[in-house]
Parts: C-alpha cells; structure tokens; sequence
C-alpha cells in the first residue's frame, strides 16, 4: 500500500456519507454499540441494521471507478463497481484495510472466506441490490432497499427530514399539470389536493390505483412500469439535486481554480495543479451541462403527456428510462461528491491542504468525471 493510498482513505473515514461513499463506520460511532457499555446509542441502529455481519455494518462502500488493473476482476465490462473496504483498525486507518467488489469474481467464495457470509446470507442480497444502484444517494439508497423489501433505520440515510419535505413538495409542483389533465382545468383546487396525495404515493413503496390507471394509459406491463416507475422517481430526485446543487457547483468551481496548498512545490507538482485545475473546471462544467440535457429527455416527455395529450412519449421515456438513469446517476454522483467533499475539506475551520493531498484530491474528482466510455489513467489503490 502506497502513502497515498492511506490518505484517501483517511480522507473517506473523516467525510460524512456521499453519493459516492456509504460512510457505515461514522454511523456506527455515532450510532452504534462503540461505548464502554456496549449499548447502542441509537436503538434503531441495533433494532434496523442495514447489515446484520457486524464488519460489513462498520464498512466503508464506495462506489468505485475501475482502473486498468481492475477490469479484469468482473466477467463483463463495467466502469463502475461497488467496493466494500473493512478497516484492520478502525480506530487508524492509516493500517488500511481488506476489501472486496460486489460481484467480482469469486465474490461469494471470498465473502464466505473473509467475513464467514455464507451466498444466501441476507447481507449478499443487500450488496446486490446496492450494487445495481448508479451511485449512492441516499433517497435512491433507501428507496432501493424498501423496494428489495428492507426498511432499514433512518440514521443509515443523511437526507434530512427537511430535505423530503422540500422533496415532496418539488414532486407535487411536477405532478400537477398531470392532476389537472386528469381532473380537467376548472378544478385547481381538487387538482392541487389529489397532486399532494399523488406525490406521496409516488416516494412511497405502495402507488396503488391512482398510478396503476397511469399504468393502464400507457399500457405497460405491471413489470415495466414498476420499473419505470422507480426510474421516475429518480428522475424527479435528481432534477431535485440539481436545482439545489447548480448554486454551489460555481463555488467550488471556482474555489478549484484558486485554491493553492500550503508548502513548496517542485515543478512536476506545479504543472499537474496547474493542468488539472483547468480539466476539472471544464469537466465539472461539461457534466453539469450532459445531466441537464438528459433530464430534458424527461421534461420534453413529460410535456407532451401533459401539455399535448400523447402519453407515447412518456411510455417511450418509462421504457429507456433505466438506460438513462444509470449514466445520469453517475454523473450527478460524481458532481455531488466533489461539492460535498470540498464542503468537507475546505470548510472554514478546516487546516491547510498541502501539496500531495490536494494532487490526491484533483486526482479522485477527474476520475469521477470520467466519461462511462473513457478509461481512467492507472494509479495507486485504495487499501490493501
């Protein structure tokens, strides 16, 4: 394991859970049994695990942009895996840590030989339905367990309950002209009520009729629009995110480019800041830029079911839809990393970054922004 390698994993042990990271070793310090007496701090942590393998429930997952060296772990090609790294020492990190993907091969073979979690174990049925996820937000995390049939405790998400209220209402003000195409236009105060209950079934795990009537319009098979359906609403979520997201994005944009460490720099070093500050303004900028245009995909559909009176469009969008969301999850991820890990880093109470951690973290964030079809430049791994 390089020095690099353990400072990045530091850097994940001290940031709070991202799209990008599933931080379960913070829930559990601030949530778990780590005390003298050895009672939970949380009771829901203990009652609702999201792992019942007590090392996979203190884990770090990542989801993981995979190097040269790493294709060839996974019988099909992939740019993103899902990584479980389990610390040696969870008070020092700087010990490292083992860590495994989620169906690499040999993945259950190695998951019974490390951790003893034998392949119909409840715990592999989670790290599957995690590792069909795009990223790791926590709407879509939690969103995607309930819909594997697991509620875990509220304490394992970091979306606030301010956050789903703003949520659903964002998704309310989306649906009315639905509502109202429904109901027709001289009912807007019946349109604005059922849209309210129209929303709430649409973030709950049980749409019921009002949706399936949906579903009979668009003549789709119960199987497609369930799934479509989960997609939407992750659209809906992440068109959501980037409305809350653009304002920072600038700053942090523009932090990059001003941003220098503390410490002499050689030259190699002041040449590779100086590169990458320019790629990762212009990257950051590109992504936004793709993500807003796929989510126009949905609005322009969206608009001809409600606007025109041809659900074709939004039938055709549903269809697609999980093609899209996989490329629109990664994408938005990788930016909402980047905002919330620079957050992290460069608060104001935050110490200096010098020279090789701030190479390390331009390194990480060009990574993320890498294109699903461009191939990452080799570098050092994570843990060991």
């Amino acid at each position: 394991m390089t020095d690099r390698a353990v400072r990045s994993l530091e850097h994940l042990k001290g940031s709070a859970s991202t799209a990008r990271v599933l931080n379960l070793l913070r829930v559990w310090e601030e949530n778990g049994d780590g005390g003298s007496d050895g009672v939970a701090k949380n009771p829901e942590w203990a009652e609702r695990p999201i792992f019942h393998t007590t090392a996979l429930n203190r884990a770090l997952i990542i989801k993981h942009r995979l190097r040269r060296n790493e294709f060839d772990l996974f019988t099909g090609r992939r740019q993103v895996a899902t990584k479980i790294i389990i610390p040696i020492d969870e008070a020092d990190l700087k010990t490292g840590g083992r860590y495994v993907f989620v169906n690499q091969i040999g993945f259950e073979r190695a998951m019974t030989e490390a951790f003893g979690v034998a392949p119909d174990h409840p715990d592999i049925t989670t790290l599957r339905l995690i590792d069909k996820l795009p990223s790791l937000d926590p709407f879509l995390l939690r969103e995607q367990l309930r819909r594997g049939g697991q509620d875990p405790a509220a304490c394992y998400f970091s979306i606030s309950e301010g956050d789903l209220q703003r949520m659903t209402a964002f998704v309310r003000c989306e649906i009315e002209p639905l509502v109202t195409l429904s109901l027709g236009p001289d009912t807007m105060a019946l349109a604005h009520e059922s849209a309210t209950r129209m929303a709430a079934k649409i973030l709950s795990n049980s749409p019921g009729d009002q949706l399936d009537a949906l579903r009979q319009t668009l003549r789709l098979a119960p199987e497609q629009y369930q799934e479509g359906v989960f997609c939407w609403k992750g659209f809906l979520y992440y068109k959501w995110t980037l409305s809350t997201l653009l304002s920072e994005v600038g700053v942090v944009a523009e932090s990059v480019r001003t941003t220098h460490p503390a410490g002499r720099m050689d030259r190699a070093a002041r040449e590779y800041l100086d590169r990458s500050r320019e790629v990762l303004r212009m990257r950051i900028i590109k992504t936004c830029d793709e993500v807003s245009r796929t989510l126009r995909v949905y609005d322009d559909a969206y608009a001809k079911l409600t606007q025109e009176g041809h659900p074709v469009a939004f039938r055709d969008f549903l269809l697609d839809a999980p093609a899209m969301f996989a490329k629109l999850g990664d994408q938005l991820g990788a930016v909402q990393h980047i905002v919330s890990y620079w957050r992290f880093r460069f608060g104001p109470n935050s110490p200096p970054v010098n020279v090789e951690e701030l190479m390390d973290i331009f390194m990480d964030f060009e990574t993320g922004l890498l294109g699903r079809g461009e191939i990452p430049e080799a570098s050092g791994v994570l843990a060991a």
